[in-house]
């Protein structure tokens, strides 16, 4: 998660890390995504597809809401759902959970990365027997699935969060970042905007002195707040781009001398973050529906493993009450703008 409406602009594509390998092995790589597309997906022994999720953590809620909404789209369909996945949020925790998907002969993965290229090796093994790669929510190299459902558009997430802060702030003081893992795909790319972001002119009097990582965790993310107020007694306010992240600092910030003194803002969901907006802990945060993130990415999957999609630029599929979906760049859908949360609207949400 993770998580923090304004236009939209084409979505950033992600850069590919390279270490010890050669050209070569990338071209075979390339190669090994795009041929994916033109096997049929296995079924299992009713003769249906077997979708599974796999979060970053099964223990995560707003993963648990996610995949519901995963579970809602492929059940819909009349096909079975499955999910799988660790209950720590590290690079390599994920890799296992491919392979004995792969065992297992599912239809498709859907997959919310931990690492954009630790999974890609499991996943490309995945891919060439057959089964339909989904990302969602946080992406992997693009070699590594045939497409990725995203949330919002990057760079407008990561700038839109600094702009919150600085209005409540006044453009003056020094902030942090408390982000989920150092190697989530999506939280370092709303990081990189953020910066850049606060590098324009009216962003002067404000100085990010920290980026601290809670690996989305609770407890580490309450502990990493209080460590960044105590090593920086100045410090003015607070992003949280990840749900678990931000209530874990809503929580610590509500119960402590620096209860409306710092502010706090991020990616969060209304039923975590209702009773710290109404209390004044925090202003305003955001977030999409991660339902239907989920759902869309369940439609996606089952429109790649039936066959009625390739999953290339142009191509569309239809995703229920929320119609027809293109794909863009990058083998991307854009699932839409999120929605800012204060407390003039918090409780027409339920989620």
């Amino acid at each position: 998660m993770s998580i923090s409406k304004f236009a939209l602009v084409p979505v950033l594509a992600l850069a590919v890390a390279a270490c010890g390998s050669t050209k070569n092995s990338t071209e075979n790589s390339s190669k090994s995504s795009s041929s994916s597309s033109t096997k049929a997906a296995p079924k299992n022994s009713s003769g249906k597809l077997t979708i599974a999720f796999l979060p970053k953590q099964v223990n995560n809620p707003y993963f648990t809401v996610s995949d519901n909404g995963g579970k809602k789209a492929v059940e819909g369909l009349g096909d079975t759902f499955k999910r799988v996945g660790p209950s720590d949020a590290t690079a390599s925790s994920q890799v296992s959970y491919i392979n004995t998907l792969t065992t297992q002969k599912v239809s498709a993965i859907a997959i919310s990365a931990n690492d954009p290229n630790a999974v890609v090796p499991a996943l490309q093994k995945a891919m060439s027997a057959g089964i339909k790669v989904v990302t969602y929510d946080s992406d992997t190299a693009p070699q590594g699935r045939d497409l990725f459902i995203n949330q919002a558009n990057s760079e407008d997430l990561g700038r839109s969060e600094v702009q919150l802060l600085g209005k409540q702030l006044g453009y003056k003081g020094q902030i942090a970042i408390l982000s989920a893992t150092p190697n989530a795909t999506n939280q370092n790319t709303w990081i990189k905007f953020m910066k850049d972001e606060l590098s324009k002119p009216k962003y002067k009097g404000m100085k990010l002195v920290k980026i601290a990582y809670g690996n989305d965790d609770d407890q580490k993310s309450f502990q990493e707040t209080q460590g960044l107020l105590q090593a920086y007694p100045d410090l003015k306010g607070i992003i949280s781009p990840t749900t678990v992240g931000i209530a874990a600092a809503a929580r610590y910030l509500s119960s402590s001398k620096y209860k409306g003194k710092v502010q706090l803002t991020g990616l969060g969901t209304p039923n975590q973050m209702r009773k710290f907006v109404k209390d004044g802990t925090v202003q305003a945060f955001e977030l999409w529906d991660p339902g239907k993130l989920g759902e869309l990415a369940g439609y996606a999957a089952a429109a790649l493993a039936s066959g009625k999609i390739d999953g290339k630029p142009g191509e569309s599929f239809d995703a229920g009450d929320m119609g027809s979906k293109q794909i863009g760049a990058q083998n991307t859908v854009l699932l839409g703008p999120p929605t800012v949360f204060n407390k003039a609207n918090i409780d027409q949400f339920n989620f």
